[in-house]
C-alpha cells in the first residue's frame, strides 16, 4: 500500500509559526512529536519518503502570473497565496527549521529543486523508485492447488 500525504501534520508547524497560531514551545514539542510519530511508523515497517519541493520566489511569482492569464488555470489560484506570498521569507525560515528537526534516518527529508519540473520529477521518481528496489518487494505466494482448478461454463 502507498499512502501520499500533501503537507500534512508539517502545516502545524509552518502555518502556525510564521502566523504565530500558538507559542513557541506549542511548535517545539510537535516537532518531537512529529519525530516520535515517523519513528513508531519506521519501526512497524512504514517506509517514509518526505520531499520539500523548493522553488524561488521568482519562479512562484511566474507560475502564479500564469495562473492568472490562462483561463484554464484560474481553478489553481487563490488570491490569498498573494498574502501569504508576502510571508516568504518567514515561510523559508520556518521550512529550514522543520527541515532540519525532523530530518532523521527513519524519516530524512528530501529538498528538491523544483523550479523546473522536469527535474523535480526525475529526482523524485528516482528516489521512490530507490526506495521501491530496497524493499525487494515480491507477489505473495499463491494458494496451493491452483493448477487443477477448472472453472465451469
Amino acid at each position: 500500500m502507498i499512502g501520499i500525504f500533501n503537507r500534512s501534520h508539517y502545516e502545524d508547524v509552518l502555518i502556525a509559526r510564521v502566523h504565530e497560531l500558538v507559542p513557541k514551545k506549542v511548535i517545539e514539542d510537535r516537532y518531537e512529536q512529529i519525530n516520535a510519530f515517523e519513528k513508531h511508523l519506521s519501526a512497524n515497517g512504514v517506509t517514509i519518503l518526505k520531499f520539500c519541493l523548493h522553488i524561488s520566489k521568482e519562479e512562484q511569482k511566474q507560475r502564479l502570473q500564469s495562473r492568472l492569464d490562462r483561463p484554464d488555470k484560474h481553478w489553481k489560484f487563490s488570491s490569498g497565496d498573494l498574502a501569504e506570498r508576502t510571508l516568504w521569507d518567514a515561510y523559508q525560515k520556518a521550512f529550514g527549521k522543520a527541515i532540519s528537526e525532523c530530518s532523521t534516518p527513519w524519516a530524512p527529508w528530501h529538498v528538491i529543486p523544483a523550479n523546473r519540473k522536469w527535474y523535480r520529477n526525475y529526482v523524485i521518481t528516482r528516489i521512490v523508485l530507490n526506495a521501491l528496489e530496497e524493499m525487494k518487494l515480491q507477489f505473495p505466494e499463491p494458494e496451493e492447488g491452483l493448477d487443477k482448478i477448472v472453472i465451469d461454463d
